[in-house]
């Protein structure tokens, strides 16, 4: 009599393959700012996820660095709090915790005093000592641009950055965007960062990279042989992006005035977001190979013509309105906000990719605050089937196909096509496949901390932006943020619109439209 097969154990979807997953070696994570939001609310629960998901080793070492009097056992419980509140898998796991708090320290010390560094040394190697980090390091800037120089600075004069072409343990450091304020700035920014470090050390964070649904796109697109055949200008016939933001400024006046949504959102998350839109395929899936192709795409974008703007660009700066059902004031009326202010808080383009694929194709790009919701989101357009089997047919309306790519929140992918109706008459009336990873795969995917924080333990840059592509990408947009500090006002809209009137003209001028996301 055959002997039953043992019970195959249930497998957790979003678990299932960590087997193969790499897990780094133990190391220090030094974070620059460790008193701040970032740390609060994204760095440390992030990092408390991964812990309790079983993707990090034992001695992993953090060591938070910043000018409040921290103990330990504070900073231990104030990071415990955050966690409960913000990470992916709260509550906190009391036995998990214990543990993840055995590695969490705190150095107090000031970003340009030298003294400060040589306490943070001596903690460093100590730990070094009793958690075998062995002389690993990793440097998380979570602090303003304006000091990325002088940490840097103080930390090769203190002997703290090893050259990874030397051998031995390495050196990485992670910068928080703006990496800049425009092209200058950039590349003086970069210029500094490898005074101290080699390129291939610093790792420049964008959160939208790390989102799940974004790296899809490589997979849904090189994966895939009914979309790749067809991901070109023959086919494809326009595509849309967009970034859109419920809330104001939020406490952040001061700083989002002196930047705009141009240069927050549009100069870093949707050049990346169009990269990898655009980009051919790689010859390898590895850091190098990806990033030089998202880096032709980004110097193929046509020169935006600053002397006819108003045909290719719309920029706005939201009015009196609701949002969410409240009253939401005027961008100017914000706190910290200048009355007189011309900054954008909407910014609309109309861009063209200058190479074989795409040549003539629009990739229309919109970002703004004050929105009737927050979602990201981007849309392939198809051009529409031949219709003359259907042209004599009333109940029949041949519609585009559209590819969606939802971001966030409700990351997934849907794709909308013409479906007869049932019934004795031929009527046809769009419909929609949808995907969804909540439902798909049984649980809400890791947030985007997670990947890139394991990312760079792993030495893996793929999901990071190379020197050329944001010199590449300033280069792009400085002409046109230099003709707007010159002269011209913001077109208004009411906050909780989907923005000025001029954007919708940018699309109807071109006989298309905005899709609602």
């Amino acid at each position: 009599m055959p002997v039953a097969a043992p019970p195959v154990p249930e497998v957790n979807p979003l678990r299932e393959g960590l087997e193969q997953e790499r897990v780094p070696e133990a190391s220090c994570l030094v974070i620059f700012g460790a008193s701040g939001d970032l740390t609060h609310r994204k760095l440390l629960p992030a990092l408390y996820s991964l812990t309790h998901d079983g993707l990090l080793p034992a001695g992993l070492t953090i060591v938070g660095f910043s000018r409040p009097d921290y103990t330990d056992d504070a900073f231990r419980a104030e990071i415990k709090e955050a966690c409960n509140k913000y990470s992916r898998t709260r509550p906190v796991d009391d036995a998990i915790w214990e543990n993840f708090a055995k590695g969490l320290f705190y150095v107090k010390g000031e970003f340009g005093e030298a003294e400060s560094y040589v306490r943070l040394k001596q903690r460093l190697e100590e730990c070094d000592r009793t958690r075998g980090t062995g002389g690993r390091r990793l440097y998380y800037l979570a602090v303003p641009p304006a000091f990325f120089p002088v940490i840097s600075d103080i930390l090769g004069s203190q002997g703290m950055v090893t050259d990874p072409e030397k051998g031995g343990p390495y050196t990485r450091v992670i910068i928080e965007k703006p990496f800049g304020h425009d092209l200058a700035s950039a590349k003086e920014l970069n210029r500094v960062a490898v005074t101290t470090f080699r390129e291939r050390q610093v790792f420049r964070i964008d959160h939208y990279l790390g989102k799940e649904t974004v790296q899809n796109l490589l997979v849904l697109r090189f994966a895939n042989g009914i979309f790749e055949p067809f991901w070109n200008r023959q086919y494809i016939d326009h595509v849309q992006f967009t970034v859109a933001e419920s809330i104001g400024v939020e406490g952040r006046g001061g700083y989002f005035d002196s930047a705009g949504i141009t240069r927050d959102i549009v100069q870093n998350h949707m050049l990346q977001l169009v990269s990898l839109v655009a980009m051919e395929p790689p010859v390898a899936f590895e850091a190098d190979a990806i990033r030089d192709e998202k880096v032709k795409v980004i110097r193929a974008l046509r020169s935006l013509p600053v002397e006819r703007q108003t045909e290719f660009v719309v920029r706005g700066q939201y009015g009196e309105g609701s949002a969410l059902g409240e009253k939401a004031v005027g961008y100017r009326n914000e706190p910290s906000v200048p009355p007189e202010s011309r900054t954008e808080t909407f910014v609309a383009i109309k861009a063209f990719v200058d190479n074989w694929r795409w040549a003539d194709v629009p990739f229309y790009i919109r970002a703004g605050k004050r929105m009737p919701k927050r979602v990201t989101d981007i849309s392939i357009h198809f051009r529409p089937a031949p219709n003359p089997l259907f042209r004599r047919v009333p109940g029949v309306r041949v519609q585009p196909n559209i590819l969606a790519i939802r971001i966030q929140p409700d990351e997934g992918i849907s794709l909308k096509f013409d479906s007869k109706v049932p019934g004795p008459a031929v009527r046809s009336a769009p419909v929609t496949m949808e995907f969804r990873y909540a439902t798909s795969f049984g649980g809400e995917p890791p947030e985007a901390y997670e990947r890139l924080l394991l990312e760079t333990m792993l030495g893996d840059s793929t999901l990071f932006a190379r020197r050329d592509e944001v010199e590449a990408a300033w280069a792009w947009l400085d002409p046109l943020l230099a003709a707007w500090a010159g002269d011209g006002e913001p077109a208004l809209y009411p906050a909780g619109t989907w923005g000025p009137p001029e954007a919708d003209l940018l699309l109807e001028r071109d006989g298309r439209r905005w899709r609602r996301p």
